[in-house]
């Protein structure tokens, strides 16, 4: 079935789930979760990937092992394509993001040349200016406090140079289009516009060539 959008059920459940984050309400309502949050996710990812990849929901359970929160259930869902894209859905809105959230050793020494380097960093200048001229956050899961060793602390793009990865993310309050294929319209939209920031990556970064257990 093709995607309609999440009913305010879905909205409903994260509302509730957030006060109540047990078992009991789990239960109570996982007839909900399935039907209006987790089956409209699918129907979403099924249409995408033709032109996206395929996608994977992450488990609705939180690991509670290292954490003193203990609530045992996460309070969105979310997904990631293969080409990259990341949906998530929550009381909060609708949100998405592209790009590379945690890059290798490797992978951030290219980065970083590719900054570094004035025309590929130029380049990659002017496309995280576009996209936030358009009101799309980009970011990174962490960034250094100083400059990386080797690079001068004036670099004419330290900015970039500092973050430990390159990721695009956006979010959209809850509104009645959520109830509907516009949803969707939204989304394929931002992984249009983030395109450019991608193929940089693709082409600067690639994938790391390191053994998982040096990355």
């Amino acid at each position: 079935m093709a995607f309609r959008g999440w009913p305010e059920e879905a909205i409903e459940f994260f509302d509730g789930l957030e006060v109540d984050n047990t078992k009991v309400y789990w239960l109570e309502h996982k007839s909900v979760y399935e039907n209006s949050v987790r089956r409209p996710m699918e129907e979403l990812l099924a249409d995408l990937e033709r032109e996206f990849g395929e996608g994977r929901i992450f488990r609705p359970y939180r690991d509670v092992r290292f954490s003193k929160d203990k609530s045992p259930y996460k309070t969105q869902i979310a997904a990631t394509q293969e080409k990259g894209g990341y949906i998530s859905l929550s009381s909060q809105g609708l949100g998405c993001g592209s790009g590379m959230y945690m890059m290798a050793p490797d992978q951030l020494e290219r980065y970083r040349a590719g900054v570094d380097e004035n025309t590929t960093g130029r380049k990659i200048e002017k496309i995280v200016g576009d996209l936030r001229t358009k009101g799309i956050e980009v970011s990174a899961h962490g960034e250094l406090k100083s400059a990386p060793r080797g690079y001068d602390k004036d670099h004419p793009r330290i900015d970039l140079l500092k973050l430990k990865g390159l990721i695009a993310w956006t979010q959209w309050p809850v509104g009645a289009w959520l109830g509907t294929p516009k949803a969707k319209d939204r989304i394929v939209e931002f992984l249009h516009t983030v395109k450019p920031m991608n193929r940089w990556l693709d082409t600067q970064v690639g994938p790391s060539t390191m053994p998982p257990a040096r990355r």
